[in-house]
């Protein structure tokens, strides 16, 4: 009888399409822009890609005049063989304050329905309570919930805060964990 081997799957996510440019050129990159290189990003092999989320969704609206649900949809029509993904700041959704359980739950729904297939769900202050109704709804409706936990270093952010962090997380039903580094 053969030993069986205990395989973990590493899953890469490319976060080009939101972070990196959020980082280096504050997202101002325009959906035109985007949308000629997407199909050749959705051929590489990637388990997703997370074109969403963070600060796209304002910058969308504020300074580059686009629709963020239009831009949404016009990557999914050509991303076909790569799983899309947002960011999604928990009770926070793509804002900066804390949003009522009912609108958090209809934007996941709109958020899914136009696209998105896995959301990374997040809390800067790795506060579980305000990433929990996120994971509820999205488990809802169906997409995959990636839970989160924010790494930093500081006199509080130890090893075993990460650790209660992402247990909590696994409890209340994430399907993947990420670690992210702000």
């Amino acid at each position: 009888m053969k030993k069986q081997e205990n395989k973990k799957i590493i899953k890469i996510t490319d976060t080009t399409l939101r972070d990196a440019h959020q980082s280096l050129w504050a997202t101002r990159m325009k959906t035109s822009e985007i949308l000629p290189i997407a199909e050749k990003i959705d051929r590489v092999g990637y388990h997703s890609v997370e074109v969403w989320g963070g600060a796209t969704f304002d910058v969308c609206l504020r300074y580059l005049n686009e629709d963020p649900w239009e831009r949404l949809r016009s990557i999914k029509k050509i991303m076909k063989k790569t799983h899309l993904q947002m960011l999604l700041r928990g009770q926070n959704i793509v804002g900066y304050k804390n949003y009522s359980d009912d609108l958090l739950k209809s934007f996941i729904g709109k958020t899914i329905e136009n696209g998105i297939d896995i959301l990374r769900i997040f809390d800067a202050l790795n506060d579980v309570r305000n990433m929990a109704k996120a994971i509820q709804y999205t488990k809802e409706y169906g997409a995959h919930v990636q839970g989160t936990v924010c790494y930093t270093i500081s006199p509080v952010h130890t090893i075993e805060h990460y650790i209660k962090t992402a247990r909590e997380l696994v409890q209340i039903g994430i399907d993947s964990l990420c670690i992210k580094d702000s």
